[in-house]
């Protein structure tokens, strides 16, 4: 029997490993995921020091608010007003012919200048106080100030007076280290936030 030229026998295959990645293709792979992982922790850490730097911005914008607008009021409806130095055991009246400047306030609603409103600069706490005549006890009214001079009374122009005319503008300045958020180490050689609060009030009733 004649077997046919163009007849083959059949051989087994051996069947196709499965694929797989290689080494470099892992490790490629595990590189890109890290970078990724270390780019949202970057992101969330920066995040959250925005969120504490916003917050103490807008939490001194909200105090120096109510601080401005608190003086600005009574010196406003007041009657008598005088720019000094002393504290919650005194005022004393700047001498004449010398600039209108210094540390405190003192505001009378009316005409008795025994019934006063004070405000001054308490040097050893770096905090402006408010007392008012007939008590003993005194109100923080800012924190964390740094300027000796508080209050200057200046005429239209700006320029700082040596009398005490009736048309006179307060200047009230308030210059501020805060470090309740901050971006290193407290002490020597850390960071703090700094602000400087400006205005100017007049009395509404010149006489």
């Amino acid at each position: 029997m004649k077997l046919s030229p163009h007849l083959h026998l059949a051989m087994p295959r051996k069947p196709k490993a499965a694929g797989g990645f290689t080494l470099t293709e892992i490790m490629v792979v595990a590189s890109l995921f890290s970078l990724v992982v270390i780019g949202l922790i970057s992101s969330h850490l920066f995040g959250i020091r925005m969120f504490n730097i916003t917050g103490t911005k807008l939490s001194a914008s909200r105090a120096a608010r109510a601080t401005l607008n608190h003086v600005r009021d009574e010196i406003r409806s007041s009657k008598i007003l005088t720019i000094g130095n002393g504290g919650s055991g005194g005022f004393t009246n700047i001498a004449a012919s010398l600039p209108r400047q210094g540390n405190a306030l003192q505001v009378c609603p009316t005409t008795d200048t025994n019934v006063w409103v004070r405000y001054y600069l308490d040097t050893a706490n770096q905090t402006l106080m408010r007392k008012v005549s007939g008590t003993n006890s005194v109100e923080t009214i800012a924190s964390y100030i740094t300027n000796r001079l508080v209050f200057q009374a200046e005429d239209f122009r700006g320029t700082v007076l040596t009398n005490d005319q009736n048309s006179r503008v307060v200047r009230m300045t308030l210059e501020i280290f805060q470090w309740e958020y901050p971006a290193a180490q407290v002490g020597l050689g850390g960071y703090y936030d700094y602000y400087r609060l400006q205005t100017k009030i007049t009395r509404r009733a010149i006489e």
